[in-house]
């Protein structure tokens, strides 16, 4: 018997339109996608195919015009605001290419953040167990402006990892940082899905980003295009070059 691969995410015949009649515009159409629990995916297409508004979408941060997202079994369209806001805290991480810090916070204040938001008393064993992967054992006392680009991002990175959630979403996450620093930031959450069983889904226009994923989906005029499992750089991009001409 074949074992069922559990959905951290999904999307069924999802459409988004913004705007009416003749300036309408169609970001999603009737897109579907399952994102496997424990995978790390890539979002990648072209300005405008939709990429950022399906992540949107799939973190709640935005609402479909038709279709369905589901976190898990949780039909996110059936929730209130609050139930939405609480699902978004307690459920999600994210990760933003700004770092999004508070800069009055330290580093630790920072990552611990939303589970105090919560209420909920952070881990002391898992924030430790993240802290030494990341590296940042020696800067929790810093502020943002203290810190040097890579390490804010780490920053944000291990905040998304201490609440334990059920995925992490990714907006362009190492595109304020030079290639070496993004490729150790892409490189730590590579490890988050290996060795945490965490399940991430990255937005990237990169080819070298998106070849740490486990999965790469093309969009293009809000359809899924294309699909690669464990590719490389190379085919990403001989990829990217196909669909564009």
């Amino acid at each position: 018997m074949t074992a069922t691969t559990s959905l951290a995410a999904q999307a069924v015949d999802a459409s988004k339109i913004y705007g009416s009649g003749e300036t309408a515009v169609r970001a999603l159409d009737g897109l579907s996608v399952d994102l496997a629990a424990g995978e790390f995916t890539a979002i990648m297409g072209p300005s405008g195919s939709g990429k950022s508004t399906l992540m949107h979408c799939l973190a709640g941060l935005d609402t479909l015009t038709s279709g369905q997202v589901l976190i898990g079994d949780t039909d996110i369209s059936e929730l209130s605001e609050r139930a939405l806001t609480l699902l978004r805290r307690d459920r999600i991480g994210f990760v933003f290419q700004s770092f999004n810090l508070v800069p009055t916070l330290s580093a630790r204040e920072n990552i611990v953040l939303p589970q105090q938001l919560g209420a909920a008393a952070p881990q002391e064993a898992w924030f430790d167990q993240v802290i030494d992967a990341v590296g940042l054992a020696d800067r929790l006392s810093h502020r943002p402006n203290e810190l040097s680009g890579g390490q804010q991002q780490r920053v944000a990175v291990a905040r998304a990892l201490a609440g334990q959630p059920e995925i992490i979403f990714a907006d362009e996450p190492t595109g304020n940082l030079d290639s070496r620093t993004g490729d150790e930031i892409l490189s730590f959450m590579q490890n988050a899905v290996r060795n945490f069983d965490q399940t991430i889904v990255m937005v990237t226009h990169d080819p070298s980003a998106a070849a740490h994923a486990d999965r790469v989906i093309f969009l293009a005029d809000g359809k899924i295009v294309e699909e690669l499992t464990a590719p490389s750089a190379d085919l990403i991009f001989d990829t990217m070059k196909r669909l564009g001409d």
